[in-house]
Order: structure tokens, then C-alpha cells, then sequence
């Protein structure tokens, strides 16, 4: 596993993959190594004009890729409901569903359209949603995964069940770290739910570690045109500690496409504080690993978004 690199992807013809927040950063390469493989990729992203341009490259790269793009705003349910229900409505199954999209460090505090912090929103109420509604098409699929980009930030955070959408002590980092926290739980308790109901579904968690993205500078720029102190500390540290968007993916591929990648688990990088390198099987922080915990903020996210977890047509 340390030299797994995009050669070491199987055949993936036959197999259809969705991916939020693929028109750039590691969402992307991992749609272009996939359809690379033979996958049908379907990109589902809020900006329609770099999706344009990603479906351009990746067919550059790829004249015969099966791709395509849907608009898709995570900080919006009802956008979650609609591009689902169209994607729903294309393909018979979707064999990888990859939650991949993010925001990270907006200074001030914002809310989504539905009156949830924007972090927490979008990086987490928004995919809990979109995968419940996506999940009838994944498990018409033989051997489905739901791949979800946590963050080795997850360390630092903490469910908040009596201020989950920081309207009492807002910050940045911590309203981050808080929803990537968020989605590893999710992905262990679908993982842990999958293997109770005997289902073939395979729930995998990955982090790039530091790859440099658009990422750093998207939401410590919201709201601001200035060059924040954050995105200059980033910038000091890139030379030694970062690697590229094609070498951060490669955690989330081996987590899709891996006949070795198990569920319930995390993939990141192998390097110094899992920051860079190849992709082997991460460190889950010791808060993160209570069911009871993965539980209680499944059942809040029920609440949130008033949807639950479908059962296979075979069940």
C-alpha cells in the first residue's frame, strides 16, 4: 500500500461514480483518474463554469470519458433534493458515491439558505443529505462504497449538540474542525449500521492530508478580498509540508477503488502527521471512535433534514 499510486486503480468499466465538488482540487483528480479507469463520473458542484471547464480537461485527457456535470449547491436542501432526484432519475445504480466537497476557515459566521452555519452545512448537513436520498441508487449497485473526505482536522473538533450551529461562540477553525469531525462520524456510523443489516455497502472515510487546493483560500476569502493570516501561513508552510491535489486524491481513490480498502475505516497520507505521501490507513482520534456519539448526531441530522436512512429494495 505505501507505493499505491493511480496506476494501481483497477478496471472501473461498468461502474458509475459520483462526485461533489469535483471541478477542482482532489474532487477532481479523483474524477479524472476515474474516468481514466473507464468509470462514468458524474461531477455534481455549485460552479457551473468550472465544471464546464473540468468536463473540458478531463476529456482532454480522456476523449472517450463518460462524464458528466450537474449543478449541485451543498448549502442549499433543496438543490440537494433536486440534483439528486435528477442523477436518481439518470442511472440505474451508482456504484461510488464520493463525498468530497468543502469549505474551510471562513472567517466570519455564515448560514445556509436552510439557517445552518456554513461549515457545518456544507460539509456535513448537506452531504448527510445528499446521501440519503442518493443511497436507493447505491444499493442497487452489487459492491457500492460511500467514500467521505474528513480532514485530519478532525482531531481538533468536537460535536457541539447544544450550539451545533455556533450562534453563541462562533470560530473559524473550530466550526471547521467541527464538521469534518462530523463527517468521519457519519461514516462510521453508516459503516457500523452497513455490517449490522448484513449489507454489502462499504462506508470509507479518507483525508489528502495537505494538498494544495483552492481550498486554502476559498473560505478564509469569503466575505473578505484581503489575504487572510491563515492563507500566509499556509503559504510558509506549503514548501515543506504540502503535496499536490493529484497526490492528496489519492487517499480518497484507494478508498474507492481498492479491493484491500476496508469500511469503517480512514485513509491518509503516510507521511509527518499524515500531511503528505502515499496512502495508508489513517489515525482516527480516540473521541471519534463512540458509537453512541456517531448515533446521537445521526439522529440530530434526521431531525435536521427530516430525511432517514432508506432500506435496500432487497432488505
Amino acid at each position: 500500500m505505501p507505493d499505491w499510486s493511480v496506476k494501481d486503480i483497477p478496471a472501473q468499466a461498468g461502474r458509475t461514480a459520483v462526485i461533489t465538488g469535483a471541478n477542482s482540487g482532489i474532487g477532481y483528480e479523483a474524477a479524472k483518474a476515474l474516468a481514466g479507469a473507464g468509470a462514468k463520473v458524474i461531477i455534481a458542484s455549485r460552479n457551473e463554469r468550472k465544471g464546464a471547464e473540468a468536463l473540458a480537461n478531463i476529456r482532454s485527457a480522456t476523449p472517450d470519458a463518460d462524464i458528466a456535470f450537474e449543478p449541485l449547491d451543498l448549502s442549499s436542501l433543496d438543490s440537494v433534493a433536486r440534483t439528486a432526484d435528477r442523477i436518481a432519475a439518470s442511472v440505474p445504480r451508482i456504484d461510488l458515491l464520493i463525498n468530497n466537497a468543502g469549505v474551510m476557515a471562513i472567517p466570519d459566521r455564515h448560514e445556509t439558505e436552510d439557517g445552518f452555519e456554513m461549515q457545518m452545512g456544507a460539509n456535513y448537513i448537506g452531504h448527510f443529505a445528499w446521501t440519503m436520498r442518493l443511497l436507493p441508487k447505491v444499493f442497487a449497485a452489487d459492491a457500492p462504497r460511500v467514500v467521505t473526505v474528513s480532514s485530519g482536522a478532525h482531531r481538533g473538533g468536537k460535536i457541539h449538540f447544544d450550539d451545533l450551529q455556533w450562534k453563541k461562540n462562533y470560530g473559524a477553525w473550530r466550526a471547521y474542525c467541527q464538521s469534518k469531525l462530523a463527517t468521519l462520524l457519519f461514516s462510521l456510523e453508516l459503516d457500523r449500521i452497513a455490517r449490522s443489516r448484513d449489507w454489502s455497502l462499504k462506508s470509507v472515510a479518507a483525508h489528502p492530508g495537505y494538498a494544495v487546493t483552492g481550498l486554502q483560500s476559498a473560505g478564509p476569502r469569503m466575505g473578505s478580498t484581503k489575504t487572510s493570516s491563515l492563507e500566509l501561513l499556509m503559504k510558509i508552510m506549503q514548501p515543506m509540508f504540502s503535496q499536490s491535489a493529484a497526490a492528496g486524491a489519492l487517499p480518497t481513490l484507494y478508498a474507492s477503488t481498492s479491493p484491500k480498502a476496508e469500511g469503517g475505516v480512514m485513509y491518509g497520507p503516510n507521511g509527518l502527521f499524515e500531511l503528505k505521501g502515499p496512502p495508508v490507513r489513517g489515525k482516527i482520534a480516540a473521541h471519534a471512535l463512540d458509537p453512541a456519539i456517531w448515533r446521537q448526531l445521526w439522529e440530530v441530522s434526521e431531525q435536521l433534514t427530516g430525511l432517514t436512512m432508506p432500506v435496500p429494495a432487497t432488505a
